[in-house]
């Protein structure tokens, strides 16, 4: 599962340094996650292009390797000096988009794990908020973070905190799917929710790595899930779907199941049918056929081993976000048909003419360039008379 992850998202009308005007929930609920540092990354850029996609999940934040509370990207790369990732930002901003930021993922070491308490975890997360001026943020809670209760607890604390203190920060917790809805760890996770009166925008399963079958087990997989939203909540099914999401894995998942753009389709129109709060995948950065010999064989970061075209599971998330994506090929916008202008008084043999009078020939206008008589308009490219169009 190092190739996956989802997560949550939260949305911040920060005033930091990089802030910008906040796009509609519905983008950041469909945000697809994008590695801008690991995994070949695409163009954000052509994607917004080819697609109509305003949003990136940009992934992950995690603690520094060598120890530490602070985040990093992946570890390794500090956020308070990162320019790379600032850039990426900047260019999708530039062309009227905007990303959200994941923390967690599988693998790595969480700063849930790293620090001391739900406030200094939650201290690490408001530094790239700050630093990016952002409006979400995606909590990623899977193994093997979800499988520590202290790690858990910071994390869901941290996220209380956050929601707390950046009004209108749009939040939401993804963890693992299974065919029942979502494991004992996750049961655990939301029950740690519900003792900290924390409520996320929503809560969202990754149905796939678990021995799922096409869109109709991950539709099972949601429709349990709800139900375990409802008796952990006390919300009634209305009330839980709207707190739930989906966040799937485009192609060959880790243990080789196969997700189509069809297996896409059904759930998209499950989640929209049942008005759920969050469409999302794994990856951007998979959205891309394979190489003929790799087509098919093994599960790739950069590539999803089923045939497509280029960005074609990008147009799902388009589409729950409630825009039509653009076709291929634009249909080019036909040029008008100019009026033709009234004609002028015939041109007449005997008639002479100076410089400026305008007559009427073949159906077109002329106008004399000088003295002239019995000269037809047109009979001459260098004779006395100036074209002026169809009339």
């Amino acid at each position: 599962m190092t190739l996956t992850a989802a997560g949550a998202t939260a949305l911040v009308a920060g005033s930091a340094s990089g802030a910008t005007t906040a796009l509609g929930n519905r983008w950041y609920a469909a945000a697809p996650y994008l590695m801008p540092l690991d995994n070949d990354p695409p163009d954000a850029s052509a994607i917004m292009d080819a697609t109509g996609l305003k949003a990136f999940q940009l992934a992950f934040v995690l603690a520094p390797n060598g120890g530490g509370c602070t985040p990093t990207w992946g570890g390794t790369a500090p956020v308070s000096s990162d320019t790379a990732v600032q850039s990426v930002i900047n260019t999708v901003r530039a062309k009227g988009g905007d990303v959200s930021v994941s923390i967690g993922g599988y693998g790595g070491t969480k700063l849930g794990q790293a620090c001391a308490d739900p406030a200094s975890t939650a201290a690490a997360y408001q530094q790239v908020i700050t630093k990016y001026g952002l409006h979400a943020i995606d909590f990623d809670l899977e193994e093997p973070e979800y499988e520590n209760t202290a790690a858990v607890r910071n994390e869901i604390g941290a996220a209380k905190i956050l929601q707390q203190n950046n009004p209108g920060l749009y939040v939401s917790v993804t963890t693992a799917g299974t065919a029942d809805g979502t494991g004992w760890f996750g049961k655990q996770m939301l029950l740690e929710a519900k003792s900290q009166g924390f409520t996320p925008n929503n809560f969202s399963i990754m149905p796939f790595d678990g021995g799922f079958n096409g869109a109709a087990s991950q539709t099972g997989a949601l429709t349990n899930f709800n139900s375990i939203l409802q008796s952990t909540f006390g919300w009634d099914q209305a009330t839980a779907y709207a707190h739930e999401g989906f966040s799937g894995m485009n192609g060959r998942s880790d243990t080789g199941e196969y997700f189509t753009q069809a297996d896409f389709q059904t759930v998209l129109d499950y989640a929209t049918s049942h008005h759920m709060d969050r469409f999302t995948f794994w990856s951007l950065n998979r959205d891309r056929q394979c190489t003929p010999a790799d087509n098919g064989g093994r599960t790739s970061g950069t590539c999803s081993s089923v045939t497509q075209s280029a960005w074609d599971f990008a147009k799902y998330s388009v589409k729950f976000a409630g825009v039509t994506p653009p076709t291929t090929t634009p249909t080019p916008t036909p040029t008008p048909t100019p009026t033709p202008a009234s004609c002028k008084t015939a041109w007449s043999a005997t008639a002479t003419y100076t410089t400026g009078n305008e007559v009427s020939y073949a159906k077109h206008n002329w106008k004399a360039k000088w003295w002239t008589q019995n000269e037809a308009p047109g009979a001459s490219e260098w004779g006395p008379w100036q074209d002026e169009g169809a009339c």
